[in-house]
C-alpha cells in the first residue's frame, strides 16, 4: 500500500504540498530557508517523511485559490479546510484540527446570540470563499452576507460600511475586537472549520493513506506537540477521532 500511496502523492518522486498561507495559526513563520512553517508544513513534511521523498512547498494567497487548482497539475496533497463543496474536487481526510468561527458585532449591538445573527435586515461580511464562508452561504436563510476579499477586507467591510456582523475564526477576531471599542464576540461557534488534508480524486490508495496517516497521528499526540510547538495552545483544537 505505501509504494501504491507514494506512486499516487509523489508521481514525480516529490511531494507538492499546496499549504493556504493566508490561515495564521496553521502558518505561523517561514524557515531559514524561506519555506512555511507551522503546524501546516509541518504535517506536509511529516505526510513527506512517511512517503520517504522530499517536500516542495507550494504556496496559495488564499484556500479557495488552492482548492480551485485541484483540477490542474500543481500540487499532490492541499491542507485545508474541509467543506462539501470543495470535495466534489478534492478527496479529504478527516480534520486533524478544528478552528471555531463565530461572530463579532459593533458597539450597541442588541444581538445577544448566534442563533439571533440570521435575521432580515442583519449584514453579515465574510470573507469569500473561505471554509466558514462555504459554510453560511450554505445556511443562512435571512440575513445578508456581503463578501470581501481575504481577512483584513472583511474587517475593512464591516467597519466602513457599518454592518451589524462580522464573521471570522474565533482567534482572529480576538485581534480584531481589540481595533474596535465596544465591539464583542458572541459565545460559542456556528461552525468549526475542519483543516484537513486532501488529495486529487480517483486517488484511492494515495487518500486512504492519507486517512490512515491522519488518524495516527491525532492518536499519537504528534498533532497536539505541533500545536505547542508553534505556539498557537489554545487557538488550535486537536479533531477528534473520525
Amino acid at each position: 500500500m505505501l509504494a501504491q500511496a507514494r506512486t499516487e502523492l509523489a508521481p514525480t518522486g516529490v511531494l507538492r504540498a499546496g499549504i493556504n498561507m493566508s490561515n495564521f495559526l496553521l502558518v505561523t513563520g517561514e524557515t531559514p530557508e524561506g519555506d512555511p512553517d507551522g503546524v501546516s508544513p509541518d504535517m506536509a513534511r511529516a505526510v513527506a517523511d512517511r512517503l520517504g521523498v522530499p517536500v516542495n512547498f507550494v504556496p496559495f494567497k488564499t484556500p479557495g485559490e488552492l482548492a480551485d487548482a485541484a483540477v490542474e497539475d500543481v500540487w499532490d496533497i492541499g491542507n485545508i479546510g474541509a467543506e462539501p463543496e470543495r470535495a466534489k474536487h478534492i478527496a479529504f481526510t478527516a480534520a486533524y484540527v478544528e478552528i471555531e468561527a463565530t461572530y463579532l458585532l459593533p458597539a450597541g449591538s442588541p444581538i445577544q446570540s448566534i442563533d439571533k445573527v440570521d435575521r432580515e435586515g442583519v449584514r453579515i461580511a465574510v470573507s469569500a470563499r473561505s471554509a466558514y464562508e462555504l459554510w453560511l452561504s450554505d445556511n443562512i436563510k435571512h440575513a445578508e452576507l456581503v463578501m470581501a476579499k481575504g481577512l483584513d477586507g472583511s474587517f475593512d467591510t464591516f467597519v466602513e460600511q457599518k454592518l451589524e456582523a462580522l464573521a471570522g475564526l474565533r482567534p482572529r477576531l480576538v485581534d480584531e475586537v481589540k481595533k474596535l471599542p465596544g465591539a464583542r464576540i458572541l459565545d460559542g461557534k456556528f461552525t468549526a472549520v475542519q483543516q484537513a488534508i486532501g488529495a486529487k480524486l480517483h486517488r484511492e490508495a494515495g487518500a486512504a493513506f492519507l486517512r490512515d496517516f491522519v488518524e495516527e497521528v491525532k492518536a499519537s499526540g504528534f498533532v497536539a506537540s505541533l500545536i505547542e510547538k508553534h505556539g498557537v495552545s489554545g487557538r488550535l483544537t486537536v479533531a477528534p477521532p473520525a
